[in-house]
């Protein structure tokens, strides 16, 4: 099998756990490596999290990298009403022992793509759009190196879920976001319109629970302890899991209904600020720049979640 070469950039986070984990079980991936910013809960954590995770899935070989501890140029907004003071409360896992990489997560990005062929890597941001940003600001040739970059963010029918425009991981830094989608890289955006129609259940979660695996009862209690939120807030039996529906995509984009869109980052009004303003009807004539993703076939993306996990 030729496997797909594959960056995650991500603030742990839940939700980024399972994704990193759902990645990690799919043979279809080369993970050249984690990148972690500043989002869910600060830097110190999320970098903590991410090599949490790669030890659940006894994957030490995957090396971390931290890299922006504030977004470009608002104040960091943090999420720990949603993901509890660690970034990952639910289970109780031991603290990681491999080390953070000593390289800033940028210069790596930086590095890494300069020196492979064009349009060969994938990025799949999971959280603010800070590295990816500061990355193309920094050495902008590093666009024609990217097969694709799949993000989860943003929201349009369904509003935001910090503003009723935007969404998180826009509006932490949505400056960086208009860098990415301003780059001209081939963009693909999983935002809260195809998530939110897809919730899991208590009989899914109950599913991965039984694998009895590390992986599967760590699984299992950080969703009892995500989807509280989302369900409460929104009144439904059940929450969506946002950010492995990127890693979803890039193996089964059948489960999608998307189309080509031209998406601007509102980064003008104190209103809508991180607003992703999608074109749906095509009313601006502007060219396309983005595959949006406007609803999800929740049995396929739950099955397909449930057999990565127990891959591991």
């Amino acid at each position: 099998m030729t496997t797909r070469p594959l960056i995650i950039d991500t603030d742990p986070g839940q939700d980024d756990a399972i994704a990193i984990l759902v990645a990690l079980g799919s043979p279809e991936f080369d993970l050249l490596g984690i990148t972690t910013v500043a989002g869910n809960v600060p830097l110190s954590l999320t970098s903590r999290n991410a090599r949490i995770v790669c030890e659940l899935a006894d994957r030490r070989d995957v090396p971390v990298y931290a890299g922006c501890s504030r977004p470009m140029v608002r104040t960091l907004v943090t999420a720990e009403e949603v993901h509890g003071q660690t970034g990952l409360d639910g289970p109780d896992l031991p603290e990681p022992t491999m080390p953070l990489r000593p390289e800033h997560a940028v210069d790596w990005l930086v590095d890494t793509l300069l020196a492979a062929d064009d349009a060969s890597i994938t990025l799949c941001p999971i959280g603010p759009l800070t590295n990816v940003a500061m990355a193309i600001v920094k050495e902008p040739s590093i666009v024609t190196k990217l097969r694709e970059i799949v993000l989860m963010g943003g929201g349009f029918f369904e509003g935001g879920n910090v503003t009723p425009a935007a969404e998180f991981n826009i509006h932490v830094d949505p400056h960086a976001a208009h860098v990415v989608f301003t780059s001209g890289v081939p963009l693909t955006m999983i935002p809260l319109d195809a998530t939110h129609s897809a919730l899991m259940t208590n009989e899914w979660i109950e599913r991965v629970r039984a694998l009895g695996t590390p992986v599967g009862v760590a699984a299992s209690e950080m969703l009892d302890f995500f989807e509280r939120f989302d369900m409460d807030r929104y009144g439904t039996a059940g929450g969506p899991l946002h950010d492995p529906c990127t890693i979803a995509y890039l193996i089964r984009p059948e489960l999608f209904e998307t189309r080509n869109c031209h998406v601007d980052i509102e980064i003008g009004s104190d209103l809508t600020m991180g607003m992703t303003v999608v074109d749906w009807w095509g009313t601006t004539g502007k060219p396309a720049n983005c595959i949006v993703a406007r609803r999800i076939d929740p049995d396929g993306l739950y099955d397909f979640i449930h057999d990565r996990l127990a891959a591991l």
